[in-house]
C-alpha cells in the first residue's frame, strides 16, 4: 500500500539517470508562470533495492525543471508532496548557497567537535552557532567600513574576545598584518661566510 513519507526531514536533490521510477499521478502546471517547470508527478521506485528496503511503498515527487543557461533539463527528486513546484526548483537552486553557509559555521564557529553527546547538548551547541553566525555577519556588515572576510573577522573577534573593544575599533582599527619571514641562508660544507669577508674587507 501507497504512503506518504512519515520522516519528519525533508530532502530535494537530483535524481540519478538509472535511478528506475514509475509515475503514480501527474500535477497540474500553471498556465502563466513558471515556464520553466516541464513537468510535476507523483512517483514511487520500482528498483531492485528500493524493494529490498522497502521505499518503493513510498509516494515520491519528481519535478523537471529547464535550465536556460546550460539549456538542459534537471530532474529532482524530493519526498515533500505539498509544496509548489516553483519552490522546489528554487530551493534547489540555493544548494550550494546552502552548502556554503553550513561550512562557514563549522569551519569559524567549532562545532566540529561537541561538548556533550547526548541529544540536547549536541542540539543545544547547534542552536547556539546558528544563532552567532547572523549576529556576527549582521555586525560584520553593518560596522565594518572596509570589505572584511567572515573567516577573518571570525579570528579577530576570538583573539579580542578578552579585550574591552568598541565594535568600530574592533572592526575598522585592528587589522590583520602577516609579517613575511626572513629565510636564513644555510651555507654548505664549502661555502665561504661572506659576513666574514665584509668585516675584513671593511677594517
Amino acid at each position: 500500500m501507497l504512503q506518504r513519507a512519515k520522516a519528519e526531514n525533508v530532502f530535494v536533490t537530483r535524481i540519478k539517470d538509472n535511478t528506475v521510477y514509475e509515475s503514480v499521478t501527474e500535477k497540474e502546471l500553471p498556465d502563466n508562470d513558471d515556464q520553466d517547470i516541464l513537468r510535476d508527478e507523483i512517483i514511487v521506485l520500482t528498483g531492485v533495492k528500493a524493494i529490498e528496503t522497502g521505499i518503493n511503498e513510498i509516494l515520491l515527487r519528481r519535478v523537471a525543471v529547464y535550465k536556460e543557461d546550460e539549456n538542459k533539463v534537471i530532474e529532482i527528486i524530493t519526498n515533500q508532496l505539498d509544496w509548489k513546484a516553483r519552490t522546489i526548483a528554487d530551493l534547489y537552486k540555493k544548494r550550494w548557497d546552502i552548502e556554503l553557509f553550513f561550512k562557514a559555521m563549522k569551519q569559524n564557529l567549532q562545532i566540529k567537535t561537541f561538548v556533550g553527546t547526548s541529544e540536547n547538548a549536541v542540539k543545544s551547541q547547534i542552536y547556539v552557532a546558528l544563532i552567532t553566525y547572523p549576529l556576527i555577519e549582521l555586525i560584520r556588515r553593518v560596522y565594518c567600513k572596509i570589505p572584511t572576510a567572515f573567516s577573518n573577522f571570525c579570528e579577530k573577534i576570538r583573539i579580542c574576545l578578552l579585550h574591552y573593544l568598541t565594535l568600530d575599533y574592533l572592526c575598522n582599527t585592528i587589522k590583520p598584518q602577516v609579517n613575511k619571514v626572513k629565510r636564513k641562508i644555510q651555507l654548505g660544507l664549502f661555502d665561504e661566510d661572506n659576513s666574514q669577508l665584509k668585516l675584513r674587507l671593511s677594517t
